[in-house]
């Protein structure tokens, strides 16, 4: 599977760390963007059903997402002339940036996408501080 250059502008490969697996397993594409202040894991996992993905939190950063993806559609004796499409155990390891609220984040999985929303964490310094003016001589 193909992913962005590490030259790339918009590649951001920090934030992912290789795995080293007891089996062979294929990585899906993840964009990992901020929208809303909420950072956002999107991963391209296509022809599973929910039994078959796994999403943990390990720490206060890292967010681990894994599967096994079957091919259920391929006749039996047929023969590959291109095969792009990776099946098999699935992994991927993002590490956030800090600022993010792990133990907030929610994960919805729809049409082959896994879309996970980590809330920032809460500030511990007061936004609005409303102080005394000091009255004015005149």
């Amino acid at each position: 599977m193909s992913q962005r250059s590490a030259s790339s502008p918009q590649s951001n490969n920090h934030l992912t760390k290789k795995v080293e697996p007891a089996q062979p397993v294929w990585e899906p594409n993840v964009d990992v963007y901020v929208a809303d202040q909420c950072l956002v894991i999107k991963a391209e996992i296509a022809g599973l059903q929910r039994d078959q993905l796994e999403v943990l939190i390990e720490g206060e950063r890292i967010i681990r997402i894994r599967g096994y993806r079957t091919d259920i559609c391929r006749p039996p004796g047929c023969r590959f002339l291109m095969m792009n499409i990776s099946y098999g155990p699935f992994e991927r390891v993002v590490e956030l940036p800090p600022g993010y609220d792990l133990t907030m984040a929610k994960a919805v999985y729809v049409n082959g996408f896994l879309q996970i929303s980590v809330p920032p964490l809460p500030s511990t310094t007061p936004k609005n501080r409303k102080t005394k003016k000091s009255p004015t001589k005149k």
